[in-house]
């Protein structure tokens, strides 16, 4: 008999309801493992109920009793870091030692969640005028809903939910139906730190639970990671409805590599920032400019360090790559490398031909190389999402710039160089959100906020840091005059001397 993974609500496991269900593979093999329980419009609503009911006391309680769960809960976390990893793997296909490095990454937004006290103290302002003051603070939204990708299904849904429930909302998180197992086992760990029924909900779903969160008049605000087109409709559609969004959407992160570059050093971050997690990652580096002469040199320095990254299911140890989410998926990348030599690319590496012995009906994919590409090719304009990396050639600094500069998308970015003058100038003058300097894929530390530029992000706030808590919070300003106690009128006696 098929698992079926159910939705969280209101603090325990409730059976879908709408007859619908998805499909979940294990990536390694091709075989459906489990399904989904895919959200009615009646569950969503049921959802949101349960969350804005906890919202009734959790909206008001204590900073000291939110973060008294949330570092139980991260003790939770900690303890069960391999369960977690070992159903990311079982779902989405990337490799143990990946997974649990994303497990990592969300426990850091945890930990920022665990000392909101800090980061929720308002301002005053004394005697602004005479017996005035002003004050600033900051309170919680109400019900607030989490929409998630397949490629990090835990360390995404933590970017969220820690810091929303911290400031005192309550969430309803929407994750992928693809690989939804590792939200429901993070949402029955809140709750055995004590977190109270329905502060979290799970809500598994596609496009009409999506939808139905959109369009709630109960949901308040709106936090979205995923492809560019669908970060502009969840924009749009969230915001006509009045409500606040983040949308993270798609990228193409260069990576610029000067002539003084170490080449070793560059060549060894290229492979592993390009086909690390098998390039399914918003901040994957997909696509290297080499400036000058060293074009040559740098390619093939990738090419002999790709060629030993070993693939293969990501619960075996020896594995550095497993497959992609879904054939479908791998069909579409492998279509770019087919296609690329038709357009101008040299093909130095294609991995469309790879298979795993014993595995043969996962869903494989080797690393491709991709050199000499073209700004018009689709290679080079579309977000490939997989292990397919692209070296385009430039003369000069400023030709790589430009041409990076001239990409809708500004995710991340990175230069390798040894000249301090030179990175500086690139942090300044290139478009993108994060930048890395000798660093391929600069991914912020949870105190600093992360998301990118142009068509990368819709909305004002990037997510987690202090971003984060200011998307989750609204500012109120409270003017106060009171009398001086010596004014009191006659018959209250307050202990002052009287003024007359």
């Amino acid at each position: 008999m098929t698992k079926t993974v159910n939705h969280w609500i209101g603090g325990k496991t409730v059976e879908g309801t709408s007859g619908q269900y998805g499909p979940v593979t294990d990536p390694a093999t091709g075989a459906v493992t489990t399904q989904v329980a895919l959200a009615s419009v009646e569950e969503v609503d049921a959802a949101v109920a349960a969350a804005k009911a906890a919202y009734a006391t959790w909206g008001t309680s204590s900073l000291a009793q939110r973060t008294t769960v949330l570092f139980r809960y991260r003790a939770l976390l900690d303890a069960h870091r391999d369960d977690i990893a070992a159903l990311i793997t079982a779902e989405h296909g990337k490799v143990h030692s990946d997974a649990l490095g994303e497990v990592a990454r969300g426990l850091e937004i945890v930990e920022l969640a665990c000392g909101i006290t800090t980061q929720l103290k308002g301002e005053l302002s004394t005697q602004v005028s005479n017996r005035v003051d002003v004050s600033s603070i900051r309170q919680s939204l109400g019900v607030v809903a989490g929409i998630t990708p397949f490629n990090f299904p835990a360390m995404v849904p933590m970017w969220m939910f820690p810091l929303a429930i911290a400031c005192g909302n309550t969430f309803v998180l929407k994750p992928s139906e693809k690989d939804p197992s590792a939200a429901n086992l993070l949402a029955e760990l809140a709750s055995k730190a004590g977190l109270p029924d329905g502060v979290l909900n799970v809500l598994h779903g596609d496009k009409v639970a999506v939808d139905g969160l959109l369009n709630h008049p109960d949901v308040t605000a709106v936090s979205f990671v995923g492809s560019t087109p669908i970060a502009r409709y969840i924009h749009a559609t969230a915001s006509a409805n009045g409500k606040r969004v983040q949308a993270l959407g798609g990228a193409k992160n260069h990576m610029l590599v000067l002539p003084d570059a170490d080449l070793d050093a560059a060549a060894d971050a290229a492979v592993s920032a390009a086909y690390g997690s098998a390039g399914e990652r918003c901040m994957a580096i997909s696509a290297v400019v080499a400036v000058g002469a060293i074009g040559d040199e740098l390619v093939a320095k990738i090419r002999e360090r790709a060629e030993k990254i070993t693939i293969g299911p990501g619960n075996d140890p020896a594995s550095e790559m497993g497959p992609l989410i879904t054939a479908a998926h791998r069909d579409k990348v492998a279509s770019y490398v087919t296609g690329a030599a038709a357009q101008g690319a040299e093909v130095v590496l294609d991995g469309t031909g790879h298979t795993v012995e014993g595995f043969e009906d996962g869903h494989w994919i080797g690393l491709s190389l991709l050199d000499k590409v073209s700004t018009d090719s689709d290679a080079y304009k579309d977000e490939i999402f997989g292990p397919v990396l692209c070296v385009l050639r430039v003369d000069t600094y400023e030709d790589g710039v430009a041409l990076m500069n001239a990409s809708p998308f500004g995710n991340g970015t990175a230069i390798f160089t040894r000249d301090g003058g030179a990175a500086r100038r690139f942090q300044l003058e290139v478009e993108a959100g994060m930048v890395g300097v000798n660093v391929p894929i600069p991914v912020p530390v949870g105190y600093h906020s992360f998301g990118g530029w142009k068509d990368s992000l819709f909305g004002d706030h990037h997510i987690y840091g202090n971003d984060g808590v200011h998307f989750y919070t609204r500012g109120k300003v409270v003017t106060t005059r009171w009398p001086d106690p010596a004014d009191t009128p006659a018959g209250v006696d307050l202990g002052f001397p009287r003024n007359h």
